[in-house]
């Protein structure tokens, strides 16, 4: 990873809207659903005007396969070819927003942090940006293309399948699991090959770092609720949930509570259970 981003990970409605409005800054949005039930089209339907659209399974993710789980990071120079098609460059600085607790967006926002490039969740999403009195644009975008030159994922970012059977359980180091807790525990798989959880791994579900309102806990709650689960304060994290994209939900969480040097195990479950050969745990 390059130098870490001075902007936080997540940032209110006020930071947006100041930050919107200086030279440089793109505003991106992502509309994903596991369903398939969101697409461009969602976006078009009211986005925050000027921003561009993002979409998570073709512009985030490679193709899926078993070995890789089901949103591989993409390749480099197709991560670098999608951002500079929507404008955004070396040297931009990236607003992200989904319409829904982040859970989408975050993942665009992790992997430009993971990049070193400063990018910062909207807080709350479209939700928070139309309470605020934000108008909404039902245009098509038409950016102009710009630069930006491939960088690789690196080992400080990102966890093989190796190292997450060898750090599950491992007295410092901690794997958290970002999923639902039925998921976790086994009762049901909806998705992926095998249910379960990998052994040794904490459930620390990525719905809990929002509360009632849609708002990310405050630093001081999100540090008790991932300390509560048994993150040590010098631990090595490594964090998955379904396929990579949830779990960068709590990646984004972790730092915001204060928590540095966690990695995302990108194939997460779906690479996981796709492998005999890799032992499940069910139950807490």
């Amino acid at each position: 990873m390059d130098s870490a981003p001075a902007l936080p990970p997540v940032i209110d409605v006020d930071r947006f809207r100041a930050l919107r409005a200086q030279p440089g800054v793109r505003v991106a949005e992502v509309r994903w659903a596991l369903d398939g039930s969101k697409d461009r089209s969602t976006f078009l339907a009211g986005h925050v005007p000027g921003s561009v659209y993002v979409d998570l399974g073709a512009d985030l993710a490679a193709a899926a396969k078993p070995e890789a789980g089901r949103h591989p990071l993409p390749d480099p120079a197709d991560f670098a070819a999608t951002l500079g098609a929507v404008g955004i460059g070396d040297g931009a600085t990236v607003l992200a927003l989904d319409d829904t607790d982040g859970s989408q967006a975050s993942r665009l926002v992790w992997m430009l942090r993971a990049l070193g490039v400063e990018a910062a969740l909207l807080d709350g999403g479209l939700g928070a940006w139309t309470a605020a009195g934000g108008e909404l644009s039902t245009e098509d975008p038409a950016p102009d293309a710009a630069v930006f030159t491939p960088r690789p994922w690196g080992t400080a970012v990102t966890a093989t399948a190796d190292e997450v059977e060898a750090a599950a359980g491992t007295e410092g180091s901690v794997v958290i699991d970002a999923r639902a807790p039925e998921r976790f525990r086994g009762e049901t798989e909806p998705v992926d090959p095998r249910a379960g959880h990998v052994p040794g791994a904490i459930n620390v579900p990525f719905a809990g770092n929002v509360g009632a309102d849609g708002r990310f806990l405050d630093p001081r709650a999100l540090r008790e609720r991932f300390a509560s689960a048994g993150v040590g304060e010098t631990d090595e994290i490594i964090v998955y949930c379904g396929s990579g994209v949830t779990a960068t939900h709590d990646l984004l969480a972790l730092e915001r509570a204060g928590f540095t040097g966690a990695r995302l195990f990108p194939g997460s479950w779906s690479q996981w259970s796709a492998d005999e050969g890799r032992e499940v745990a069910t139950g807490e």
